[in-house]
């Protein structure tokens, strides 16, 4: 049965702006449409022209009414259709979202099933700003009189979402001193931990976050520099029943082969020169809490050894002790090598593997996850406008975004954080661009300039690496660590510098100071 247009009209302008709580208003919404077309669900939805995202922020049901996250870029030649708000109807039909080249993205993205859509385009001062939309299960569920009907809601709920918009900004602007104070707790505990891509391109890896962390079993992170394996440790202890504990960071590659059983399992007075005190190592100041081993890979074989009596015993024995200490820790590693090859090669310990990779999460690169991209950059310009005690956040300029996703992000998101960085520091107050950084260019091709005098088409990408890291090493003189050294130079750590060194066949330490002798 279709309904009087006055009656339609009135009962849903009184639902959709008779509360600021868009979550009860589209649930009220909803109890009465569904009465008077086929309804399945109503979808809230928000642009963003600088992002160039369509945001789906508000779902209501037969359940109620639920706030989402969902974001779904979309390329220029479709943010330009719908910002044309006069030369489409009023009411966009799908017949099949599928079909659709804008309600088809938003589907895949979001994990929409076959259904027919009704959207009425959301226009306030000539601006488009959303969309209120109606789905149902199935093709060709809507015809002329339900789209004449959906017509007629246009303007009350564009003043409601604009209301509820205004509404935010002054609830954000009240919290703006709380959340400063916040800030400051948070840098000094480091443990408070936003994973940008929670709900989109980490929801897989989240889910396994939250199974395991209330357990103590040990968790194996797998993933590539950059994707944020420390973030994702430091969340499953957030999560964990250890929070109140210790999170003690490891970086195994960074810590010098002489003095890692020290560091790790620490040692007693007097066993060895220079030992004046007892001190205790890594895994007792993480006892009632967690240890998280990066770049676990790079342990020494004797190391390895010792990891294993501490998974299998749950103590260690300190360096020039006899008696064994007990040790009460939830134990989680991380590496971007594969261990399994390791293994079979004799690199890394089989029995050690498989103690560790009791519940392995792979962190996909951001590459495969590039609808993370806008979120990511929109956080990393918050807080390092905040670092930098910038008054005001600077808005990217036109197409900026457009250039970032086509980009292929070798370093992951420290590349996006950095490359921010970089575009502050360059802006001079204008809107932030990234032409030129990170071979990302207005074409949007991602490729990086090609190196001076090299011919690309016979010189290999590991040719062209090992003779830059040689450069840079006689630039430093052969020193690695430290101010001036070579991990300096290319901002990377000095472990990260050696294992790459290894896989190059570049020599260094002793063995670079023979072949010179020789």
């Amino acid at each position: 049965m279709i309904a009087d247009e006055n009656e339609f009209f009135r009962e849903l302008t009184l639902r959709i702006c008779g509360t600021l709580d868009l979550e009860k208003a589209l649930w009220q919404c909803f109890l009465y449409v569904s009465t008077i077309m086929p309804a399945d669900d109503l979808d809230l939805i928000t642009y963003d022209p600088a992002l160039g995202t369509i945001d789906v922020v508000t779902t209501a049901n037969a359940s109620g009414g639920l706030t989402r996250t969902d974001k779904t870029h979309l390329p220029p030649e479709l943010r330009q259709e719908i910002e044309e708000a006069y030369r489409h109807p009023r009411v966009r039909v799908a017949d099949n979202v599928f079909d659709d080249p804008i309600l088809g993205r938003i589907a895949r993205n979001v994990g929409w099933g076959l259904c027919s859509m009704m959207l009425g385009r959301l226009i306030i001062d000539g601006k488009y700003i959303g969309a209120l939309g109606v789905r149902s299960a199935g093709t060709g569920r809507y015809n002329e009189d339900h789209v004449r009907l959906w017509s007629l809601v246009n303007e009350p709920a564009a003043i409601a979402l604009a209301n509820s918009r205004r509404l935010r900004e002054v609830i954000d602007l009240k919290d703006m001193l709380a959340d400063d104070n916040r800030y400051l707790r948070d840098e000094l505990r480091k443990n408070s931990v936003e994973i940008v891509g929670a709900d989109f391109g980490l929801k897989d890896v989240m889910e396994d976050v939250r199974k395991v962390a209330p357990l103590s079993s040990p968790v194996l992170l797998i993933g590539e520099t950059g994707t944020g394996k420390e973030v994702i440790a430091n969340a499953i202890h957030n999560l964990s029943p250890r929070y109140n504990g210790p999170f003690v960071k490891v970086n195994c590659g960074a810590i010098p082969e002489s003095l890692i059983d020290s560091e790790l399992f620490g040692h007693e007075k007097g066993a060895f020169t220079g030992a004046l005190a007892r001190k205790r190592g890594r895994f007792e100041r993480a006892h009632g809490g967690t240890i998280f081993l990066d770049e676990i890979s790079e342990l020494p074989p004797h190391a390895q050894v010792r990891l294993l009596r501490v998974l299998q015993e749950k103590e260690i024995e300190r360096v020039g002790g006899t008696e064994p200490v007990k040790v009460d820790i939830r134990i989680i590693s991380a590496t971007n090598r594969n261990l399994e090859k390791m293994v079979e090669q004799g690199d890394f310990r089989g029995d050690l593997y498989f103690r560790i990779k009791v519940f392995p999460i792979d962190v996909p690169p951001l590459r495969t996850r590039k609808n993370d991209i806008p979120a990511l950059v929109q956080h990393f310009i918050r807080k390092k406008s905040r670092e930098m005690v910038r008054h005001t956040v600077p808005v990217l300029a036109p197409g900026a975004i457009d250039a970032l996703m086509m980009y292929d992000w070798p370093g992951n998101v420290r590349e996006v954080e950095n490359a921010v960085e970089r575009a502050l520091i360059l802006s001079d107050g204008k809107p932030l661009k990234f032409d030129g950084l990170l071979g990302v260019s207005k074409s949007g091709r991602g490729i990086a300039a090609p190196v001076l005098g090299a011919d690309l088409s016979v010189v290999a990408l590991r040719d062209v690496e090992a003779d830059h890291i040689r450069r840079v090493l006689e630039t430093a003189g052969g020193k690695i660590e430290g101010q001036g050294g070579a991990a300096d130079i290319l901002g990377m750590n000095p472990g990260t510098l050696r294992h790459r060194m290894r896989k190059l066949g570049i020599p260094f330490g002793r063995k670079a100071r023979a072949r010179s002798s020789n």
